[in-house]
């Protein structure tokens, strides 16, 4: 077990921690990029490994979230959970949705703040009913410029600071 705890922390750099945080609902690149430049990875390649692990999560979410919402509603105890989140993204984004159509996706992902990004994004170009490719690309587009954002602020803080 010892073994396995020291290959697992071995494993554990400093890079990969800042690529999978970057994937995480919520924190996204818009946490894992600021780790990156703390930790000292600089901005080139903290950019490297966030922008393109943020945005793994994206097609997997518009493709299947929705059969496996079905799914597990059939289960009381993710109903209530499910329910939520789908009622809270449509009240949260339906607005900039309905108004903007794709526009308002690329928004929704590229402002930087916290219930925004990728995960957001892609909920509810799913739960609108929004065509793959046309999401995608707003995804794609809308995160590269959170990225951008995030990341000057990240170097400026950063560099002010030190």
């Amino acid at each position: 077990m010892t073994e396995f705890v020291t290959n697992l922390l071995d494993f554990l750099t400093e890079e990969v921690i800042v690529f999978i945080v970057s994937m995480v609902p919520l924190i996204e690149l818009r946490g894992a990029i600021p780790l990156g430049i703390f930790y000292g990875l600089g901005g080139l390649l903290t950019f490297m490994l966030t922008y393109p692990a943020s945005l793994i999560p994206a097609p997997f979410i518009i493709l299947f979230i929705e059969p496996i919402f079905k799914l597990l509603e059939k289960l009381k105890f993710f109903r209530w959970l499910i329910e939520k989140i789908v009622y809270r993204t449509r009240e949260k984004h339906s607005e900039k949705i309905e108004k903007y159509g794709y526009i308002g996706l690329f928004i929704i992902v590229a402002i930087p703040l916290p219930g925004t990004g990728v995960w957001s994004g892609s909920l509810a170009a799913a739960l609108f009913g929004m065509a793959f490719k046309k999401s995608i690309l707003m995804i794609v587009l809308g995160n590269l410029i959170a990225a951008l954002v995030i990341l000057m602020l990240s170097l400026g803080v950063f560099s002010f600071i030190g």
